[in-house]
């Protein structure tokens, strides 16, 4: 796509005839310049990785989910209904892996996001860093502070980040 704009502007530009002047071409060059940086948007100031292992691409729908762990399924009945303590019980796992209030510091809302990527990672990658009951065990256990959860979600988004 780029290059088909960049043809056409560079013909709609005067280059598409016969030969010019190199003040022409210089000319000509400016223009198309000109004109393409004009076609870009201000661009995102924040850019989300989107690896086939992380939140955002559970969440985003371009794979099919494991029958064991539906989109559907409350994050209190997939890891136990203990983190209905930091977690209100209608919390789906597709709501965990869209959530965006992890960014800026919610050291619970960022262990929910990342813990139930990595365990849709440990049910459908093979030679992934935690089973699955690993991934429930440790998030059971980090949610006694502050401290304890955003350790474990930055391990978990490490993980994450890491597969393939």
């Amino acid at each position: 796509m780029g290059f088909v704009v960049f043809c056409l502007v560079y013909y709609l530009a005067g280059l598409g005839g016969a030969a010019a002047t190199r003040g022409r071409v210089e000319e000509s060059k400016r223009r198309v310049h000109s004109a393409i940086s004009e076609m870009r948007g201000p661009g995102f100031l924040y850019s989300r990785t989107t690896g086939r292992c992380t939140p955002q691409f559970w969440g985003s729908g371009r794979e099919a989910w494991p029958n064991m762990v539906p989109q559907e399924a409350s994050v209190s009945k997939v890891f136990g209904s203990r983190v209905l303590e930091r977690y209100e019980p209608a919390l789906t796992l597709l709501e965990a892996t869209q959530r965006n209030d992890d960014v800026g510091g919610n050291a619970f809302s960022k262990l929910v996001k990342q813990s139930s990527a990595a365990l849709l990672n440990a049910y459908t990658r093979p030679g992934f860093a935690y089973s699955a009951w690993e991934v429930k065990t440790m998030l059971l256990e980090a949610l006694v502070s502050d401290e304890a959860a955003a350790s474990q979600a930055k391990l978990f988004e490490e993980a994450n980040q890491a597969c393939t």
